[in-house]
């Protein structure tokens, strides 16, 4: 036995009224079983073994500058100096980034994190890495190869969850464009009856 139209109708707004949340657009996206978490695990384990790791490659490069100043030429002195300097800002602003994209799946700040990695902290780094003028010694040489391999691991990572995040959320727009779809519709009994 099934419930009468007008009935059913009246219940089924009733039930969206009351069970969909206020802001969400669309009863699709609510009920949709592909509403799976798509951050990145690998992603946020480098950033987090990252954050650690950044306060003792920040202490052991000061020291290797202190070091070696009076060595260095002078313009190598002023870049050293300048390059710590902005790493330094770029670093906390990249983590931060990368924690609020990854973590709560948006994807502008993800998108962040990666460009800042990918064209301002990995030159940086391979700059210190490979430039023999700035007499680079061997404790420089290990914490800047485990910088640098950082880097490039989460450079790959937040690709492919940028990859992901911005599919599925591509997929929620395109279902969103046929919310009210179903009231458009007409109703199954109305179908069944011109078949006939």
């Amino acid at each position: 036995m099934s419930l009468p139209e007008p009935l059913r109708r009246r219940l089924s707004e009733f039930s969206r009224t009351v069970f969909t949340p206020s802001n969400s657009v669309s009863v699709i996206y609510f009920f949709n079983p592909g509403n799976e978490i798509v951050s990145s695990l690998p992603l946020q384990m480098s950033l987090y073994f990252n954050i650690y790791y950044f306060p003792f490659w920040w202490v052991s490069e000061v020291i290797m500058l202190h070091l070696k100043y009076p060595v260095l030429q002078d313009y190598y002195r002023f870049i050293l100096v300048t390059i710590l300097i902005l790493a330094t800002l770029i670093e906390i602003i990249r983590l931060y980034l990368g924690y609020a994209g990854n973590l709560q799946e948006k994807v502008p700040e993800l998108a962040g994190f990666w460009l800042l990695t990918l064209l301002l902290q990995l030159p940086l780094i391979l700059f210190l890495l490979f430039n023999e003028g700035i007499e680079i010694q061997p404790l420089e040489r290990a914490v800047h190869i485990v910088f640098a391999l950082f880097l490039v691991f989460q450079v790959g990572s937040a690709f492919v969850a940028l990859r992901g995040m911005s599919n599925r959320l591509a997929g929620h727009f395109y279902l969103r464009q046929f919310n009210g779809v179903e009231e458009l519709l007409p109703a199954p009994e109305a179908v069944r009856s011109t078949e006939v």
